[in-house]
């Protein structure tokens, strides 16, 4: 059984998208986090191996997030990229996991040679 969000709140100056669910659970994702876990095929591909390096992400903000069914949302990013379509499973997942996941994406971006600009923002520079 899949959590439940029952509130979604978009924090502009902080660029942190924070959700709490209906276990009890509280998430605050950063924007760039989001952003470079998007679920769209263009960031994740159309099968593994497949996976684009999203860079260059660091000041971007969310500029309207839509419904999608009951069951997600679509977020609007300032790049562009509105096609991402994060479930509440996604979300939670993301939430559970960001420690992890943004030591993967640093690793990543160390490996491929892509410096990460610093923000002063420190919930942008370790999420």
């Amino acid at each position: 059984m899949t959590a439940t969000p029952l509130e979604i709140k978009l924090h502009q100056q902080s660029r942190v998208l924070e959700v709490r669910f209906d276990d009890g659970a509280r998430f605050e994702l950063p924007y760039e986090y989001l952003r470079v876990y998007s679920p769209s095929a263009e960031v994740r591909g159309h099968g593994p191996g497949q996976e684009v390096l999203q860079t260059g992400k660091e000041d971007v903000t969310i500029q309207s997030v839509r419904p999608v069914g009951n069951y997600a949302i679509a977020p609007t990013f300032s790049d562009g990229h509105d096609s991402g379509i994060y479930t509440w499973e996604t979300l939670y997942k993301l939430g559970q996991h960001q420690e992890t996941l943004w030591g993967q994406y640093l690793a990543m971006l160390e490996q491929a040679g892509q410096p990460r600009k610093q923000t002063t923002d420190s919930n942008q520079t370790t999420p």
